[in-house]
């Protein structure tokens, strides 16, 4: 069972539990989750179904770089442009039990019910876009939610990107809410797995690394940041096969190998390169 935060005293603010997404509450990317219901829906092509699945399997096993998180926001949003916001939306919703609810920790559940009935406002903060996001905090019973905002003119996304939140941006947010004389930030919590997320997490009094990567990791150690492991449900890799896809076996294999070892060349010993 996840060990619980103190319950706090009561005070004319509030405190506020922070939550990333990604590999936070959720055993996924949120970003690239729907990459078959949108093929079935004829959204984008098998090849691009399969680039996302791949992606996701990358991202879940080695996570992003800042550099990376910035080239899939470009890619994303380029790939979004003249959808429909409202199908997107429906899609996201039909599929939403199937593609995301099994996927969420039971321990985030059982962190974030916590925090609810000790009082605590909950926030989800990410970097992915807030349609999707939306969907997780809805099914959590979250009624906050910071995350990037796409532009859409004529019910139809336009590709442009109003607000990215990511890295210091999520501080940001923070810093715009403690302004506003609502939250007690010293008294506050904030959860996340990446090292973009460090100046979030600097900005609150209980700083938690969940399932953290290495530079995540060796920053909490070093600052004697609680550190905690998520397992249930345990995250799944699987690769669309060629059916689905509609291409052969050979190519989602060999494609599914160049994964393989890139993400093993990463993780190979040797001088670290951490994002800014």
């Amino acid at each position: 069972m996840t060990r619980q935060p103190e319950r706090l005293p009561a005070d004319t603010t509030r405190v506020a539990a922070f939550f990333d997404l990604d590999k936070t509450i959720i055993a996924t990317s949120s970003a690239f989750a729907f990459g078959k219901e949108f093929m079935h829906n004829g959204l984008i092509t098998p090849t691009e179904a399969l680039q996302l699945s791949l992606a996701k399997t990358s991202f879940m096993m080695a996570g992003q770089s800042s550099q990376q998180m910035d080239a899939t926001r470009d890619q994303l949003a380029k790939m979004v442009t003249g959808w429909s916001v409202d199908e997107v939306e429906a899609i996201a919703q039909q599929t939403m039990h199937t593609v995301l609810t099994p996927a969420i920790y039971s321990e985030a559940r059982e962190l974030i019910t916590y925090h609810q009935a000790a009082g605590h406002e909950v926030i989800i903060i990410s970097a992915s876009a807030r349609p999707l996001v939306q969907l997780i905090a809805d099914e959590l019973g979250v009624d906050q939610v910071v995350a990037t905002e796409l532009a859409a003119e004529d019910g139809k996304f336009t590709g442009e990107v109003l607000y990215y939140c990511k890295g210091p941006a999520k501080a940001e947010s923070l810093d715009r809410l403690a302004e506003s004389g609502r939250y007690d930030l010293s008294r506050s919590f904030a959860y996340s797995d990446s090292a973009t997320d460090i100046p979030m997490l600097e900005k609150v009094g209980n700083p938690v690394a969940v399932n953290p990567d290495r530079a995540m990791k060796k920053h909490a150690l070093e600052h004697g940041w609680d550190i905690r492991t998520f397992k249930d449900p345990e995250p799944l890799f699987t690769l669309p096969g060629a059916k689905e896809v509609g291409i052969g076996a050979g190519v989602v294999a060999g494609i599914a190998a160049l994964i393989a070892g890139g993400i093993w060349l990463a993780g190979r010993p040797g001088p670290a390169k951490w994002p800014a």
